[in-house]
């Protein structure tokens, strides 16, 4: 289907209005960022959102080219990456709300996170979310028109994986000021415990979802 500037103009107008008011509400990618910007360098916190960025390119090009698809026609596989990325996130968060309770003697300071680390911990945590590729594919039929235009799917992917960068780079940028940090320290505990319990929140709503 051929389209005009004016009509991708449009569309691509949509789908970045609905992407952007998506990251307004907290969920594991906005968790993750926040906990590494709080806990280790600047670098490491845009580290990890690259490898978000990374996950939400990985989700649009796999749901543009009929990942939807193939999860209504195998459903056992959506449950079983479901349950996959379920058990991740709950892994994290008990190990957060583990950590908080130990004394402080065993839980100054968080050790450093290597560049791989730090970007394979982003990328997981996007794509542990199958729930990030049902989004994605509800914004791509809500938008996009029948057949769309790769060139339309590569500008819709690059403008949503931008949002993300934009968002998630500005948290990282602005919790890692020494003021945050310092007001990290002050509540590390409570702030691990209600982090942790999200992570298995959300583990459980992917399972029971």
């Amino acid at each position: 289907m051929n389209l005009n500037f004016d009509q991708m103009a449009t569309v691509l107008a949509g789908i970045s209005t609905i992407w952007f008011i998506a990251h307004l509400s907290p969920g594991p990618d906005f968790l993750v960022t926040v906990r590494v910007a709080m806990t280790q360098t600047r670098m490491a916190a845009m580290r990890t959102v690259l490898g978000i960025c990374v996950g939400t390119i990985a989700w649009c090009v796999a749901v543009f080219f009929g990942i939807g698809l193939l999860f209504n026609a195998l459903p056992w596989l959506y449950t079983a990456i479901k349950l996959a990325g379920g058990a991740y996130l709950a892994y994290l968060g008990l190990r957060m709300v583990i950590g908080s309770f130990r004394p402080p003697a065993d839980a100054d300071t968080a050790p450093p996170m290597t560049a791989s680390s730090a970007f394979r911990l982003g990328l997981l945590t996007n794509l542990a979310n199958p729930k990030a590729a049902i989004f994605t594919a509800s914004v791509f039929a809500a938008t996009l028109p029948p057949e769309p235009p790769l060139l339309l799917g590569l500008a819709a992917t690059i403008l949503m994986t931008a949002i993300s960068l934009a968002f998630y780079g500005l948290l990282a940028l602005v919790l890692t000021t020494p003021r945050a940090s310092a007001a990290y320290t002050r509540a590390q505990r409570w702030i691990d415990r209600i982090a942790g319990a999200a992570f298995v929140y959300f583990a459980i709503d992917f399972a029971r979802g």
